[in-house]
């Protein structure tokens, strides 16, 4: 090591620092193609959550966004008001649990995230292009990994 208290010899060799990079970079195009639609990175994800288990007829509430995204309480919180506001999504109480809301797109909302997952999934596909199939699937198992241990604490 030349430069203390670095671990890495340069930032290039850090696989913290270019993980940063790499997700800076994803979140520039990612955010580029929602701009138009007036939505967050974060609104989109959740849009997308509930189109996913709208086909599989699951009732989702919010603490299932929060599990399956991985984003914070708060950062669900603030997007679901907004969509609501939008009329993309519905809140209402959960049948099985009163103090549970559930959470659902409405028709105007899964017009959109309809139209907005080919997009999204296009930027993903452009973006990890400069990789070999073969390689975008051992990424793939490699964040698979890392995401099981990344969320210690769920708040």
């Amino acid at each position: 090591m030349t430069n203390p208290p670095f671990g890495f010899d340069a930032p290039e060799d850090s696989p913290g620092f270019l993980l940063w990079q790499t997700t800076i970079s994803w979140q520039r195009m990612i955010k580029k193609a929602l701009e138009p639609y007036d939505i967050s990175h974060a609104q989109f994800v959740i849009m997308a959550i509930l189109l996913w288990w709208h086909g599989q007829k699951k009732e989702v509430t919010q603490i299932d966004i929060v599990t399956m995204s991985k984003l914070d309480k708060m950062t669900i919180s603030k997007s679901l008001k907004k969509l609501v506001g939008m009329d993309l999504v519905a809140r209402h109480e959960n049948q099985e649990d009163t103090r549970a809301k559930s959470v659902q797109l409405t028709k105007l909302g899964m017009d959109l995230a309809s139209k907005l997952v080919p997009i999204i999934e296009g930027v993903d596909e452009d973006f990890f292009a400069k990789l070999p199939k073969k390689q975008e699937n051992d990424l793939i198992v490699i964040l698979r990994k890392l995401t099981v241990i990344e969320n210690i604490d769920k708040t």
